[in-house]
């Protein structure tokens, strides 16, 4: 913007020079807005009224006489005084050239123009010079306010979509400390909120203990500003500018927006953290809960924060563990993660822990959490790991987070950081205590109505996982003794132990009878109808489990679940499997030991062989087995 000192150096056609002060230095900084054009004969007009555009620069046009004085005097005086009303910057005369530059003004004149601090100016240019000097003047005020809105503009630009944003304030005083050339420092009471360049704090803190101390701004000099962000509502934040040259009132301005958009940015912010903690305090209270078994109660609190969420009936938890420093910022990406699918909390026993407690929905990926949370401790290792349970019951995550924990012991010596026990719920105990026993002993109940029925009991578990030779050993019994049981018993049931299918009912109504005494089961009132196997096994609970063990077999590139398929389809025999497929005795046993490592389950074992065959005809019904009605194959 152009200035009475600009006008002397870049106008040099208008002949301009200062009559009085005799020192105008002073007056060189002064900001000409515009040129106000008076004509001898208007400045002698008698009572006029004029206003005069504030921030202009008079010119008087009409040669001066070599002295002024009378009328002419008088109304230099009223024009003066209406000047320092209108916040004028200067007074230009014309004057014949060769003419002294102070003398056509009497000493009355100068004494007033240091009494208002107006300059007193002469030119011996021509009007017409003064039109294309205005033109300019013009000119330069259109880019100083261009260049303001672009300041403004491109400050209301630093503001994130989110106000709460902590990275925002910085960025703004980044901004400011580019735009003006100044030191930035936005701080509290306690502590420093943003700082640019990060140097500033040391330069400016002088002022911002002097205002802590007293309560006022203090005198640092022209070049120091202290702009309190929100008074109104009674945050002690303020923001400090300081450089070595002063600021102008364009300036001062900006920095007056900036401080109003900091103060809601900080305002955002500390009603985020307020908002942020009591939410995390409720969904630790929630956790608590249902650590304790209180489903109800941290349903009814989870219902306000994540409405839903806790709407199923299984879950499972997890345990990422880091380093104490960095546990704040894991648990944020956990959040991330999550991304409301489960609930996240800092463990409140350990500092170096955060806990997951993931609802499994069977519509949900089995992995996708876990999935994610596997590639987020890879990311921040090394120095964290990840523990995982199997899927339990809401009720029952307690055990959960006990094999969560033991899990966790192992992902620190795991190469890969992470344990996942997610296939390690029992099948038995998803089952209806009541119905699995009332099934159970219909299914044995002509075994259990003889008089052997204890030494059937105890041969029969043994004899249905293990060849006969081998049960024999087992049982130290001789081989054609535990034929002639395992005949006796297959006649009584009805069942023929060659088949894979007969061999897992029987042993599983085994189980449930043998581990579930009648003490143990709830006394509910007796149906009409005996229950079904299939209907004990499609549950949401049993679902999801099935859904858990078979996930990571899924991945495989192989198609390990086909192969699964066909060999429990030939009873758990190679090499009609083989054939089937159309593939080697070697390609078939690979892939029975990669499903091995996928289940976590021994396959040459009945209980192994039990859970495939479940899983495979709960998830992909691809089994065609073959047996009675109670048997597994109606399960599909």
């Amino acid at each position: 913007m152009s200035t009475l000192g600009s006008l002397l150096v870049a106008e040099p056609e208008l002949k301009l020079t200062f009559a009085w002060p005799r020192n105008p230095a002073p007056h060189h900084t002064a900001k000409i807005a515009g040129l106000a054009v008076l004509s001898s004969t208007e400045l002698m007009e008698a009572g006029r009224t004029r206003t005069l555009p504030a921030g202009s620069l008079v010119l008087v046009i009409g040669e001066m006489p070599f002295r002024v004085r009378g009328r002419i005097a008088a109304a230099l005086e009223a024009l003066l005084q209406q000047m320092a009303l209108d916040e004028c910057v200067g007074l230009v005369v014309s004057t014949a050239p060769g003419q002294p530059g102070h003398q056509p003004f009497p000493q009355s004149i100068r004494d007033l123009s240091d009494s208002l601090s107006i300059p007193l100016m002469v030119t011996t240019a021509q009007s017409d010079r003064w039109t294309h000097a205005d033109a300019r003047i013009q000119h330069d005020r259109l880019n100083v306010a261009e260049h303001r809105a672009e300041q403004l503009h491109t400050l209301v630009q630093q503001l994130p979509s989110q106000l709460a944003d902590p990275k925002a304030m910085q960025r703004i005083a980044d901004w400011l400390a580019r735009a003006l050339s100044v030191q930035v420092l936005v701080s509290e009471t306690e502590r420093v909120l943003a700082a640019s360049p990060a140097t500033a704090a040391e330069h400016l803190a002088h002022a911002i203990i002097r205002q802590s101390v007293d309560g006022s701004i203090p005198d640092t000099g022209p070049h120091t500003q202290l702009i309190p962000l929100a008074p109104a509502t009674g945050t002690q934040a303020v923001l400090a500018v300081a450089r070595r040259s002063p600021f102008d009132d364009s300036e001062l301005r900006l920095l007056q927006h900036a401080a109003k958009l900091l103060g809601l940015v900080e305002q955002a912010c500390r009603e985020y953290r307020a908002v942020a903690t009591a939410s995390h305090a409720a969904r630790l209270a929630a956790v608590e809960l249902l650590l304790d078994g209180e489903v109800s109660k941290a349903r009814r609190i989870m219902q306000n924060l994540q409405p839903g969420l806790l709407d199923t009936d299984m879950a499972r938890v997890l345990i990422v563990e880091t380093s104490a420093t960095r546990r704040d910022a894991t648990l944020r990406r956990c959040e991330t993660v999550a991304a409301g699918r489960a609930l996240v909390v800092a463990d409140p026993q350990r500092r170096d822990r955060v806990l997951i407690i993931h609802p499994v929905w069977l519509d949900e990926p089995a992995d996708s959490v876990v999935g994610e949370l596997t590639r987020l401790v890879c990311a921040l290792r090394p120095g964290a790991s990840l523990g995982g349970s199997g899927t339990y019951s809401l009720s029952l995550l307690t055990d959960a987070l006990n094999e969560a924990t033991i899990a966790a012991r192992f992902a620190v010596h795991d190469p890969g950081s992470v344990a996942l026990s997610v296939q390690e719920t029992d099948l038995v105990t998803l089952l209806s205590p009541h119905e699995s026993q009332r099934w159970a002993r219909e299914i044995l109940r002509p075994l259990m109505q003889t008089d052997a029925w204890d030494l059937l009991r105890d041969t029969l578990p043994i004899a249905l996982a293990y060849p006969y030779t081998v049960a024999a050993r087992r049982l130290d019994l001789h081989r054609n003794t535990v034929m002639r049981r395992m005949t006796r018993a297959a006649e009584l049931l009805g069942r023929d132990f060659t088949s894979l299918t007969d061999r897992i009912t029987v042993a599983l109504a085994l189980e449930v009878v043998t581990h579930r005494q009648p003490s143990d089961v709830p006394s509910e009132p007796r149906d009409t109808g005996t229950p079904q196997l299939h209907t004990l096994l499609d549950t949401p609970q049993i679902r999801a489990w099935a859904d858990s063990l078979l996930s990571t077999a899924r991945s495989d590139r192989r198609d390990l679940l086909a192969t699964a398929s066909a060999w429990l389809t030939a009873d758990a025999h190679l090499e009609p499997t083989a054939r089937e497929l159309g593939l080697s005795d070697v390609t078939v046993r690979s892939h029975l030991r990669a499903l091995e490592a996928h289940l976590g389950r021994d396959l040459s074992s009945l209980d192994g062989l039990r859970d495939l065959y479940v899983a495979l005809n709960l998830t992909t019904g691809k089994l065609n087995a073959v047996g009675a009605s109670q048997g597994l194959h109606a399960v599909a």
